[in-house]
């Protein structure tokens, strides 16, 4: 075969494997068996490899994995990524729609609605016809390009397919908006796998969907069955006019990209209200998890006209369905300690699946509220999530209640899970709180920790530039900090523009911190360095530590009852799921970086004095990163005693006691190298 029969052939081949993506991921239909689609690619990959200047970008073969990412590129969006208001009844719509109709008089009363996918949201920017890049949605000014993932999943075309109606559309630059989402059943068919091989199983979908997006290692994300859904077109200086929404939807399936077939377009409130009614039910046989329904004006031109409010545009909203219920037993009640020094019970419940995710502990709120539900250690109760997002209790199944059950005593729960802090409640108020302690100082102590050397070693935040800015107002909480701006910090007494600049510049630089010490600056109580790093190695990521059992934590070396109950009320407290929360869409994304086995894997170093050609932060960062275990004192498991200028004798006199190594630092980077 010459070079001219093998192009007409890779051409034919192409349009061929095209037309089958197509037709299975858009229609919905298959044209051929998966074994013959493959025959067809294989045969193409042999020609590209026999004429390789035949080879092009949109080449079905081009979605085979690619090289591991050292990290990922952030992109500013070209257009603001935005989010919808929730709305949860009826009343909520129709006070929508009379706000809209106060704006534009003449608004056009035709409503487009869509299921709300509970995905990752994604932007596929085109050239031309060609996909050149995918962005995440980020904090929805900037997000990451995840081109080489996208690439290779099998929904997203790497070339558009042609509109007769629009021939301009392949010109020019366009942007395809949508939800990465992964079906139930693969879902279920992946955690099936995990735990026949006994490992952790995932969340939920959304949560997976999420993490293989965001893997260094394209071949990982390749290996995962992710889908795109398209909810949204951009186009970029062209004359072409989409004028609705259900128009934009017909012309992304011509494209050649999925979009959901459960759409339509109602005239009125009782249309809108009985497609909710409709869906509230049929919603659970749907293959992928959703919560609602996204209610959109279907005039564009209007839509833009209304404009933004806050994070979301004024011409769509989401309808939340109600929540979920099932049944639990408590089996603790632990307390959280909030921003604000109160004292906040927490269930912590028997892992039970609610609205799509396991639920693990609910927000008892206060005492007043325990009391009134009569909430007991070892009941049995009805819980749901609150908005689909808080998981809360409804009542006691008191029916169920063990014989020997007792009714809950918030002072002496207290006493034992503090010993060492005092609680008070004031006359008239619900909540205990720490005493003699505000919010403000709490807030103070813990951005400084977060910011300390140990922990996101934020250059020039500290404790002076901590006081000032939550004195003025402008850190609420933690998260706080990576909203700032240069601006927002130059009147301000001890700045100019280059100490603005520069604080806001070594913000941004800690958005990508190792977990460990991510987790140690969390700030959670009786959680030091060491115990940050056992926590990292067990979980991995952030998303499994907050899935924690009380056995789970409690099977960790070094960490017992008291530090378990501890960790699990950081993690079960509202405010602070909302602070991850929060820093997860701003972008703050801890690291795992797995120990390199070596000739110090598992061995224990102590350093005493000061190292000539490293800090000792960065010592110990050497250390764990080749699987050797970093200690702050002698005892009698430690390994080595590293020596440095003007060392300690109390240290030198415990290795000699327990028989530990003492050795020079010369002969420690030797052992390192």
């Amino acid at each position: 075969m010459n070079k001219s029969q093998a192009r007409k052939r890779i051409d034919l081949l192409k349009k061929q494997i095209d037309d089958y993506r197509y037709n299975y991921h858009v229609l919905d239909k298959s044209i051929m068996s998966e074994s013959v689609a493959d025959s067809l690619k294989h045969e193409l990959s042999l020609l590209e490899t026999e004429f390789p200047e035949l080879l092009t970008p949109d080449s079905p073969t081009q979605r085979v994995a690619g090289k591991v990412l050292t990290g990922f590129k952030s992109v500013e969006h070209t257009r603001r990524m935005l989010s919808i208001n929730d709305v949860f009844d009826e009343s909520e719509i129709i006070a929508w729609i009379n706000r809209l109709k106060k704006i534009i008089l003449n608004l056009k009363e035709e409503f487009f609605i869509d299921l709300k996918m509970d995905g990752l949201a994604c932007s596929l920017i085109y050239q031309d016809g060609y996909l050149i890049q995918a962005v995440t949605r980020g904090d929805g000014f900037v997000g990451e390009d995840v081109t080489e993932n996208i690439k290779t999943m099998e929904s997203v075309p790497l070339k558009l397919r042609e509109v007769a109606d629009y021939p301009g559309l392949l010109t020019g630059r366009i942007e395809i908006r949508g939800e990465i989402i992964l079906y139930k059943s693969d879902f279920d068919k992946i955690n099936f796998a995990r735990k026949k091989e006994g490992l952790p199983l995932y969340a939920n979908p959304r949560n997976l969907a999420a993490g293989s997006i965001r893997q260094l290692d394209s071949k990982i994300a390749a290996k995962r069955p992710l889908r795109f859904r398209a909810y949204d077109l951009i186009i970029e200086n062209s004359p072409i006019d989409l004028k609705t929404n259900q128009i934009i939807y017909k012309v992304l399936s011509l494209l050649g990209v999925t979009v959901n077939s459960q759409t339509i377009v109602v005239s009125n409130i009782e249309k809108i209200s009985n497609y909710i009614n409709l869906w509230d039910k049929k919603r659970h046989n749907l293959p992928f998890n959703t919560d609602g329904l996204v209610i959109k004006i279907n005039d564009r031109n209007q839509f833009d006209q209304l404009g933004i409010v806050g994070k979301a545009p004024r011409g769509s909203v989401a309808y939340k369905y109600s929540a979920e219920e099932s049944t639990t037993v408590v089996v603790d009640i632990i307390i959280s300690i909030g921003r604000t020094g109160t004292a906040n019970p927490v269930a912590v419940l028997r892992p039970t699946k609610v609205a799509g995710s396991i639920i693990s502990h609910a927000s008892l709120h206060n005492v007043d509220e325990i009391k009134r539900k009569d909430i007991r250690i070892g009941d049995t109760v009805i819980i749901y999530k609150a908005g689909d997002i808080i998981p809360q209790i409804l009542k006691v199944l008191t029916d169920l209640r063990p014989e020997n059950s007792k009714p809950f005593d918030m002072e002496k729960t207290l006493k034992q899970q503090y010993p060492t802090i005092s609680f008070t409640r004031e006359p008239g108020e619900a909540a205990y709180r720490m005493v003699n302690i505000t919010g403000q100082l709490i807030l103070k102590q813990a951005l400084i920790h977060f910011a300390s050397k140990g922990a996101m070693d934020i250059d020039t935040l500290g404790e002076k530039n901590v006081n000032l800015l939550v004195d003025q107002g402008l850190i609420k909480d933690i998260a706080d900090i990576y909203l700032l701006k240069p601006e927002d910090l130059i009147n301000l007494e001890r700045f100019g523009q280059v100490s603005a600049e520069k604080l806001v510049r070594a913000i941004n630089k800690s958005k990508k911190p190792k977990l460990e010490r991510f987790i140690y600056g969390l700030g959670i109580r009786h959680v030091g360095t060491q115990t940050a790093i056992d926590l990292t190695h067990h979980f991995e990521n952030i998303d499994q530590l907050l899935l924690a059992e009380l056995d789970d934590l409690e099977s960790i070396e070094g960490i017992g009852t008291i530090v378990a109950e501890s960790i699990l009320g950081w993690l079960y407290n509202e405010d602070n799921i909302a602070l991850l929360d929060k820093m997860k869409k701003l972008g703050v994304e801890p690291y795992y970086q797995k120990a390199r086995k070596s000739k110090i894997t598992n061995k224990k170093f102590v350093i005493t004095g000061t190292l000539d050609n490293m800090s000792r932060d960065i010592a110990f960062d050497r250390i764990k990163s080749l699987g050797g275990i970093a200690q702050t004192a002698v005892a009698k498991d430690t390994d080595y005693l590293i020596i440095g200028k003007n060392s300690g004798q109390s240290k030198i006199i415990q290795a000699r006691k327990y028989g530990t190594s003492i050795i020079p630092e010369d002969q420690f980077l030797e052992m390192l190298s």
